[in-house]
């Protein structure tokens, strides 16, 4: 049995040094195998051999820390590394791919967001939001109940959806919608 399948079964058993003494004996093979992966990749990628290797090695490791792993060999592990590799410039062309179709545009938590629907600055006002808040509740019921709880209640949007007993993706729908819908009532009026 080689030096490496042997640190191999030390990690599969759990001793805490056996992971430091790997990576010097892999590293020149995992990095040649990087190499090769990447020169067949597009032009511009952005990942290089060195990064590669230590995510494919933080990835195979790590999770052997986390989760015991059995490696049957030395053969069995440097397969996986390879397909740890794919899998890593596969995420990374997806990342690349989302950032060119809006992965630019700042994530906005809806929580953060001020509410359409004008401040209230006045009897008459209030009236107003009251009147659109019912003709909501006739429309959507559980879209006005919602505004209720979260912007008259203060609720967040996983209180609010337990409540109601919807879940938090349909709160935040029902939020985008109240509050376009309130808005547009609300401008109406005041024109």
């Amino acid at each position: 049995m080689n030096e490496v399948t042997q640190i191999l079964n030390a990690i599969d058993a759990g001793e805490p040094q056996a992971a430091e003494r790997l990576l010097p004996l892999v590293y020149d093979e995992l990095r040649k195998l990087a190499a090769a992966k990447l020169r067949r990749e597009q032009p511009g990628q952005t990942l290089d051999a060195t990064a590669l290797v230590h995510e494919v090695y933080l990835r195979l490791v790590g999770a052997a820390e986390r989760e015991p792993q059995r490696w049957d060999g030395r053969g069995h592990f440097f397969a996986a590394a390879a397909e740890a590799m794919r899998r890593i410039l596969v995420e990374n062309a997806r990342r690349k791919r989302r950032l060119r179709h809006g992965g630019h545009l700042e994530r906005v938590d809806i929580e953060d967001v001020q509410p359409a629907v004008p401040v209230v600055a006045a009897d008459d006002d209030l009236l107003a939001v009251h009147d659109a808040l019912d003709a909501l509740e006739r429309r959507d019921s559980l879209a006005a109940k919602l505004v209720k709880l979260h912007y008259f209640l203060g609720l967040s949007f996983v209180e609010a959806a337990e409540l109601l007993g919807i879940s938090e993706r349909t709160a935040y729908r029902n939020w985008s919608y109240a509050r376009a819908w309130l808005y547009q009532r609300l401008t109406e009026k005041n024109s």
